[in-house]
């Protein structure tokens, strides 16, 4: 469905990207994982056509997204940014409601059928009962799901997410992946994601497309390419991969002398 073709991109006369090639297929859940200043971020960016590409293109259903409008684009694809922003002022539902802007005008405002697909879309969240709350007045955990309703209510079959669960606790990073674990099963979308665990990863992505230096190191299916090996290639660092309760688990090697428990030259007092 979404493809990138020798991709080529730069932050002015900084290459980032150097002839990346990465395909996502539809109705799966894709990670973008990788050291920081690898390129994830770029690489959404550079589809939504935010970036030009120094060379290469992105291409959708074999189209060069080059090519497609903007809002056309919008119908589409969309795209949730590391952070997000809104005015003290704006309820939930007006928010939800900015998601529609690609299906009409402005002026003329959502018809009743944009209406129930922005109730769907907080209902999906849970957030159903919070339609006339300000957005900054929700706890950090809800206001993430709100960010994923207003990309929910965009209604578009790809879903672009850089770092949706960087500033939250465990409980709501699982909470907030599972939700996005089932806008592909359920509802049938295709979601690229950056994430930063790799165990995160494991857990919730079908496919994984590892960075390094503006390149693919790696991609293809979690369970076969998470491995000893890429992960040493990606990140420098060496890791021990084992099935557990049936899901894989990446834990790191590390010196004994940084291990938990009692440290040389530390007394264990009991009380």
């Amino acid at each position: 469905m979404l493809e990138a073709v020798d991709l080529a991109a730069a932050y002015g006369k900084t290459p980032v990207l150097h002839g990346l090639n990465a395909r996502f297929a539809g109705g799966r859940l894709t990670a973008l994982v990788g050291p920081n200043g690898c390129g994830k971020s770029t690489l959404l960016k550079a589809i939504m056509g935010f970036l030009p590409a120094s060379s290469g293109e992105i291409r959708f259903d074999g189209q060069p997204i080059a090519g497609i409008g903007r809002r056309a684009l919008a119908r589409r694809v969309a795209y949730l940014p590391q952070e997000c922003q809104c005015p003290d002022y704006m309820t939930l539902g007006e928010l939800i409601e900015l998601a529609g802007y690609a299906r009409y005008s402005l002026s003329g405002g959502p018809s009743d059928k944009d209406r129930r697909l922005f109730a769907e879309a907080l209902e999906i969240v849970g957030l159903a009962d919070k339609a006339r709350c300000q957005v900054n007045a929700l706890s950090g955990g809800q206001r993430q799901r709100a960010w994923i309703a207003m990309v929910l209510a965009q209604d578009t079959d790809v879903i672009l997410m850089d770092e949706p669960v960087n500033h939250l606790d465990m409980k709501y990073q699982y909470a907030v992946l599972g939700l996005v674990r089932d806008l592909c099963e359920r509802h049938g979308k295709t979601v690229i994601i950056v994430l930063h665990d790799l165990n995160l990863t494991l857990a919730f992505a079908d496919d994984i497309v590892m960075l390094r230096d503006g390149r693919v190191a790696a991609a293809g299916p979690v369970a076969t390419t998470v491995t000893p090996v890429s992960v040493e290639r990606v990140f420098g660092l060496d890791t021990e991969i084992f099935t557990r309760q049936g899901r894989l688990v990446c834990v790191p090697r590390i010196e004994p002398r940084y291990a938990s428990g009692v440290r040389p030259g530390v007394v264990a007092v009991s009380a």
